[in-house]
């Protein structure tokens, strides 16, 4: 029997795609734990290397930096060889980086260890989002942001995890465990997402996006420059809730498993968000869903400035889980809409790079606003402004075609 029209037979948009997604959303379950462990085990850091939030926030920081320059070096391996060795190598280092996690002695031991984490955690994100969206073109933002929800997924889960076992363990067992563990899920699905896509479907991408750059009327690299500033800014506002939200609680006295559970709301619902948002981008563009994201995350970045209950805290972190969640995967879809496919590895990286550099110094400047301030109000504040920052980046993107049209149509009378 002949194979559809348009269909490929384990190629584009083809059951075979449809397995390698589920394969992919569990491998970044697995992989993105270094995201998310230490959110959960920041406050028993603080206390047991007797240090103040900011330098606790240092380990994360770390975690963060390793995680957005892995995602460069891999995304870079991935379009040269393919998936698999980016996932081999970052199942090792999650492995040697948690087991020489839970034998530090000081902070500065953790902190260094944990750039070892982010870079084995950088396998599962990036990589993982590049390579699944050569697979898809009918639905490729769903693609892409089902690829995406892996990292969210993991927050979802993973915090419940590891305050359990940090609870009837300590948190250096815990991470032995999770060394272990991790490589034993993340190889043998890496070895089943060898195949790569067929040579026509990268010429046929490569003539669309070509045809789509020329209508847009940036240059590559300007229209790269643009999402990585925009990438950045909305990720210094998005990490205040996700990196602090259990200090936060902690310090408002309703306890680390409160916030614990907040953090897995939140990325739970951010879940949501990111199949949702592919859902509607699908329609949309990816564009108008990333203006739509930006905006709804600021409006609950100003929920947290009036209202600090444990109930309203249960609300609006699920709120901010809803609207932020499909914002990061939109950079991916409109670089394959826009840049070369060839490339895509390597461009879409270096812009989650951004926003998880944005993470990495949203969640460093918090800890040290509030050991300032003694607040975290100020730390929301921050957030919103660099929120503003992104939207107008994003609006202005998404209206520059329609404005270099009616201009040129203008001098054309």
């Amino acid at each position: 029997m002949s194979a559809p029209s348009g269909i490929e037979v384990g190629g584009v948009d083809s059951s075979y795609a449809t397995l390698r997604l589920v394969l992919t959303l569990i491998l970044g379950t697995v992989a993105c734990v270094g995201n998310w462990s230490i959110v959960v085990v920041l406050p028993t850091l603080q206390l047991e290397f007797d240090t103040l939030r900011g330098g606790a926030s240092l380990p994360y920081t770390c975690t963060m930096l390793g995680f957005a320059f892995g995602g460069v070096a891999m995304g870079r391996l991935a379009d040269r060889v393919g998936i698999v060795a980016p996932v081999l190598i970052g199942a090792f280092l999650l492995c040697i980086g948690y087991i020489a996690a839970a034998f530090t002695s000081n902070i500065w031991q953790f902190a260094a260890i944990s750039a070892v984490i982010g870079l084995g955690s950088a396998a599962g994100f990036s990589p993982l989002i590049s390579d699944l969206s050569h697979w898809f073109r009918k639905r490729r933002a769903l693609a892409v942001t089902f690829a995406a929800s892996g990292s969210y997924l993991s927050g979802a889960a993973w915090p419940l995890i590891i305050e359990h076992f940090v609870t009837a363990q300590g948190w250096r067992a815990t991470h032995i465990g999770i060394g272990l563990f991790v490589p034993l899920v993340m190889v043998p699905i890496g070895l089943l997402l060898k195949r790569r896509p067929q040579t026509a479907a990268y010429a046929e991408a490569e003539a669309a996006t070509e045809a789509a750059r020329e209508e847009l009327g940036l240059k590559p690299n300007v229209l790269q420059g643009i999402l990585v500033v925009a990438g950045f800014a909305c990720c210094m506002a998005m990490s205040m809730p996700q990196v602090h939200i259990v200090a936060y609680c902690g310090d408002l006295g309703y306890g680390v498993a409160v916030g614990t559970q907040i953090v897995s709301l939140m990325l739970g619902l951010g879940v949501v968000s990111r199949l949702a948002s592919g859902v509607v981008a699908d329609r949309i563009g990816a564009g108008p869903m990333l203006i739509l994201g930006s905006s709804m995350q600021a409006a609950a970045l100003l929920l947290y400035l009036f209202f600090n209950s444990q109930a309203s805290l249960y609300v609006i972190s699920g709120l901010f889980g809803l609207f932020q969640g499909g914002i990061v995967p939109m950079y991916a879809v409109i670089i394959r809409q826009f840049l070369p496919p060839r490339e895509a590895g390597i461009r879409i990286s270096l812009v989650l790079m951004a926003t998880v550099l944005g993470m990495a110094c949203g969640g460093l400047a918090a800890g040290y606003i509030f050991d300032a301030t003694g607040s975290y109000r100020l730390a929301f504040l921050h957030g919103f402004l660099w929120n503003v920052v992104n939207l107008v980046l994003v609006s202005w993107l998404i209206l520059w075609p329609k404005l270099r049209q009616r201009r040129q149509a203008a001098m054309g009378r």
